[in-house]
């Protein structure tokens, strides 16, 4: 294979992934729009609103070890189609539920998506990895960056989708769900057809890392004792954490203030926007200073945001302050994920990126499952003070944490 053809087929899978991940991350912002508001309509509980989302982030927590064995084993193509194929499960399935109006079916259907979150999340790494290792940060900012498509076009399908199933007499709510499962329908199509060949071949054939016919399969322990592994899961782990214990409740607070669906969804299109739309810049930066200040500033950022929630529930504070959360998790994710990506051999990622997703989706749930009753408790300045106390641990983990050169395990 000479360099022009290996371009062309980076370029084809990448550019596959970055489309494949727009569609996708389209379906999660429209169905986050919505999902607090209905979790509380439905079970008639407001400390029952994190539920559905918690049992989606359980959900990926159990399947992202699976499916990231099944990307060791059998290719990444199959364990990308099997989770986009989820999340038409997922899709149906939760438009279904609001129809008939049951809580149990609508808790079922975030089993699935929780599913195809845990193969999905994959997808940074499937493409980093068929690059040198200089140019995989930049991948991982293009891929994650995909997700400024999915904010705009997620958010604002939400009020027409509903308008548009209204006119059948379904609840105008479901209307995202059912756009979802046609946009996961066509990412089964891109990655069945365009993925090829398999990312995991690719990797090994190019013999960036030392070859996998040389390497003796490595113990999870081992790999998992390496600083470097600890260091990029914490910080994934503490942005996510301090991310969702505010994003899941945000819906739900400004409904409680009288704002509309379009107001809430253009928020969330602002915090998805700040989650994605600065990736390039996150790329570029860790490429210049490391990943360890890139953390650092990402910590920071998620303080400054958890200081601003409070202030007001008018539109404008929130808006700034979601976009900031999204901001400072960015930061944590892509720093944290190059991290890892650096530091692992090819045999070796689809296991440890799955444990990865595990972790990330349990203080997902931890936070999705307390930020109701925390909201119930304390209200929003509650939740502010935890995500102030956690980023604040986060950035003492970082200043200690000796970066120095990253070598292979």
């Amino acid at each position: 294979m000479n360099k022009i053809q290996l371009q062309s087929i980076r370029s084809k899978i990448t550019n596959t992934l970055f489309v494949t991940q727009a569609l996708f991350g389209a379906t999660q912002v429209a169905a986050f729009t919505v999902v607090p508001i209905l979790s509380a309509q439905i079970s008639d509980s407001e400390r029952m609103t994190g539920i559905p989302m918690t049992v989606a982030f359980m959900a990926r927590a159990i399947f992202a070890f699976p499916f990231g064995w099944i990307m060791d084993q059998f290719g990444r193509r199959y364990g990308l189609i099997a989770g986009y194929i989820a999340s038409i499960t997922a899709g149906v399935t939760s438009f279904i539920s609001v129809i008939i109006n049951s809580f149990p079916i609508f808790c079922l259907a975030s089993i699935f998506a929780g599913m195809a979150r845990s193969s999905s999340e994959q997808a940074r790494f499937i493409a980093a990895e068929i690059y040198p290792e200089e140019e995989r940060p930049k991948i991982l900012s293009k891929i994650v960056s995909a997700g400024t498509i999915s904010a705009i076009g997620g958010a604002l399908m939400v009020t027409p989708s509903g308008i548009f199933i209204a006119q059948y007499g379904y609840p105008p709510m479901a209307g995202p769900f059912l756009i979802g499962a046609v946009l996961s329908l066509f990412c089964v199509v891109f990655a069945s057809v365009l993925v090829r060949p398999d990312p995991l071949t690719l990797s090994q054939q190019l013999k960036q890392d030392v070859s996998d016919k040389n390497i003796k399969l490595r113990r999870l322990a081992i790999i998992l004792r390496n600083k470097h592994v600890k260091h990029g899961i914490i910080s994934m782990v503490f942005g996510q954490f301090v991310m969702t214990l505010l994003m899941v409740i945000t819906p739900l607070h400004m409904d409680y203030h009288a704002h509309s669906t379009w107001s809430i969804s253009w928020v969330i299109m602002g915090h998805a926007l700040g989650m994605f739309g600065i990736s390039g810049i996150t790329g570029r930066l860790i490429q210049l200073y490391g990943q360890k200040l890139v953390i650092l500033i990402g910590m920071l950022i998620l303080l400054i945001s958890c200081l601003i929630v409070p202030v007001s529930p008018k539109f404008l504070p929130l808006a700034l302050a979601l976009f900031l959360l999204g901001v400072g998790w960015n930061f944590c994710f892509i720093g944290g994920s190059s991290l890892l990506s650096s530091t692992l051999l090819p045999i070796e990622r689809g296991r440890i990126q799955g444990i990865n997703e595990t972790f990330i989706a349990l203080a997902a749930s931890l936070a999705s499952l307390t930020t109701g009753y925390l909201f119930d408790l304390g209200g929003i300045t509650l939740l502010a003070v935890i995500g102030i106390l956690s980023s604040l641990t986060l950035g003492i983990k970082c200043f200690f944490y000796n970066i120095n050169q990253i070598e292979k395990i």
